[in-house]
């Protein structure tokens, strides 16, 4: 049997490295993301699909990867795409509830639509994709008997800002710091289903999101484009910046892995060591 996933917020970034490094590994893969976003989700749907019609039997009538543009702070929506995945590629083994958005403002310029925005997609957008995933993996029964895997698995994007909040960025900490608590309940709601939930947490990485921050913060505290994600690199006891293939090696090569099946309710930090837990 194929396992199956579905990754949200996968059409570039971290989740499309996560996306990628799955389907290399066998998964059969739903990619998903905004709606505005449909021409990059096809195209990593199309590269994928690419990839590995030459190890595909002719016969099958299950594609490697499809698309679904959705916005994760739709219940209903969340709903739909999971129908649609299992419709598709089979029964969900995992979930990667990847998407999110960044927001750098301080906190006593910030407004109740700010709250709003972030919260919807980065704890809302969380707990839709939790719920509904573990609704259907319920539904499957047995995960080796429907799927062959011994676990089904529910993962989360944190961040490191969860474990360590950053200064201008304290809605954005704070709703990290809920995907965490979260995480630990669902955890253990859902194992008795032989369901796992686990979140990762990045640190500095080189995305359009932390372009984005750089920028932001870079405005605010006078330095040049570019400065402040250095700056913040330097703290890390690696010393770079790290790279979404970084956070997909933790995601994909371990939390997605049968590796992980004894390990649920945790937060792992991809930081190259600026936060020590």
């Amino acid at each position: 049997m194929h396992r199956v996933a579905i990754v949200t917020g996968s059409a570039r970034g971290i989740g499309k490295a996560i996306a990628l490094r799955l389907a290399e590994d066998g998964y059969l893969i739903c990619i998903n993301d905004i709606p505005s976003a449909k021409d990059e989700i096809n195209a990593v749907v199309d590269g994928i699909n690419a990839a590995n019609a030459q190890n595909e039997p002719t016969s099958t009538s299950r594609p490697r990867s499809i698309g679904i543009a959705a916005n994760v702070t739709s219940s209903s929506a969340v709903e739909a795409m999971v129908h649609e995945t299992v419709e598709k590629l089979g029964p969900l083994t995992l979930m990667v509830a990847n998407a999110g958005v960044a927001q750098i403002k301080r906190l006593l310029d910030v407004t109740e639509a700010d709250i709003d925005e972030v919260f919807s997609v980065n704890f809302k957008g969380v707990f839709n994709c939790y719920t509904h995933a573990a609704r259907q993996m319920i539904r499957q029964g047995e995960p080796q008997a429907a799927a062959g895997v011994g676990v089904y698995k529910i993962l989360g994007a944190a961040s490191i800002v969860g474990f360590r909040a950053f200064e201008v960025m304290g809605i954005y900490s704070a709703s990290k710091w809920a995907v965490r608590g979260l995480t630990q309940a669902t955890a253990m709601e859902l194992a008795p289903h032989k369901i796992t939930v686990n979140a990762y947490a990045p640190g500095i990485v080189g995305t359009a999101m932390w372009d984005k921050i750089d920028e932001e913060l870079g405005r605010m505290e006078d330095r040049a484009q570019g400065e402040t994600r250095k700056l913040y690199s330097a703290r890390a006891a690696l010393g770079r910046t790290g790279e979404p293939e970084d956070v997909a090696g933790l995601v994909a090569g371990f939390l997605a892995s049968n590796d992980s099946d004894f390990v649920t309710g945790q937060t792992m930090l991809v930081d190259g060591g600026i936060v020590f837990t």
